[in-house]
């Protein structure tokens, strides 16, 4: 698969019994991809993998292949407590016709570099799709650095991408340094992606792009084409929202967003609530202030609706 352009990470729609809304799910992954996406990422932390059974996620990785139809490629998040339990993941990610992975460390153990290689090897060996690394040491507490990507990519002809989180732009360029195009480079946080193309990223795992598709992508394709002026205009008025995307609640807020704007409702699972009193109430008023300045030659034209 082209690991390229704007690629959000979707979130898990959960109707009103917190079972999968997979209509809703299936409508949103083709909005996305009407309004300029290059593919969809199922079950990462946006996604609220953790939450999900594996039947659940196999349900929702082949509702998504199944409303895309080759359009786009469908990525599966790949996160788990034990190497086995990700490599049937990837497994079942193949199966259901997802056409790449994202490789995630395990949850909750922190294990030096010969487990964490060890556990993203199994996931890369189980399967010839085209794979992610995913690297967010601020999250999950396994930071890969610089030179053990270079050795993940030297022993892993599939490993064709990762999705750098750390926070700190300086590793893009660290990267390139070492390998140079030998891997695609993508901003996985939403309040860097300028900064990730200044020194190379070429992609962008996106979270607000799940309410916000068009001025996301006009945002991508403004700082890749040079468009200084352009693109730090439409930043200036998205950061505000964008950095709902690097705080502990991103999920509720994301989610807020897009019930605010019409599009999918602020359910989450437990042990995550939604957001009430002040916190919500300044999140709404942050909402509402961006929309009202929102940019008309930006703005998201293709309707949510049933197809």
């Amino acid at each position: 698969m082209k690991w390229k352009g704007v690629m959000p990470a979707i979130t898990t729609c959960f109707d009103q019994n917190e079972k999968v809304d997979h209509a809703f799910m299936a409508n949103h992954c083709r909005w996305l991809v009407e309004n300029g996406c290059t593919g969809v990422v199922a079950l990462g932390s946006l996604g609220e993998g953790a939450t999900l059974s594996f039947d659940e996620k196999v349900a929702i990785l082949r509702n998504c292949v199944g409303a895309l139809k080759g359009r786009a490629p469908v990525v599966a998040a790949i996160s788990a407590l034990s190497t086995a339990e990700a490599v049937a993941q990837a497994k079942a990610a193949e199966s259901a016709g997802c056409e790449g992975l994202m490789v995630l460390p395990p949850y909750v153990y922190k294990g030096d570099w010969r487990e964490m290689k060890s556990h993203v090897a199994a996931v890369l060996k189980a399967t010839p799709l085209s794979s992610m690394l995913y690297n967010n040491p601020v999250s999950y507490g396994t930071d890969f650095l610089p030179e053990q990507i270079q050795e993940l990519a030297g022993e892993h002809q599939n490993l064709h991408s990762v999705k750098e989180s750390s926070t700190d732009v300086r590793r893009v360029s660290a990267i390139r340094a070492l390998i140079g195009d030998r891997l695609v480079l993508f901003i996985g946080v939403d309040d860097a992606i300028l900064e990730g193309i200044g020194v190379g990223a070429t992609g962008w795992i996106a979270g607000l792009a799940n309410a916000l598709p068009r001025e996301s992508v006009d945002l991508f394709n403004s700082g890749m084409e040079g468009k200084s002026a352009q693109a730090f205009e439409l930043y200036r008025w998205f950061l505000p929202l964008l950095r709902l995307d690097t705080v502990p609640k991103f999920i509720q807020l994301i989610k807020l967003v897009q019930q605010e704007l019409g599009i999918g409702n602020a359910r989450v699972r437990a042990p995550k609530l939604e957001l009430v009193g002040e916190e919500l109430e300044s999140t709404r008023k942050l909402i509402r202030q961006a929309m009202q300045n929102r940019p008309k030659n930006a703005s998201s034209a293709l309707a949510h609706a049933a197809r």
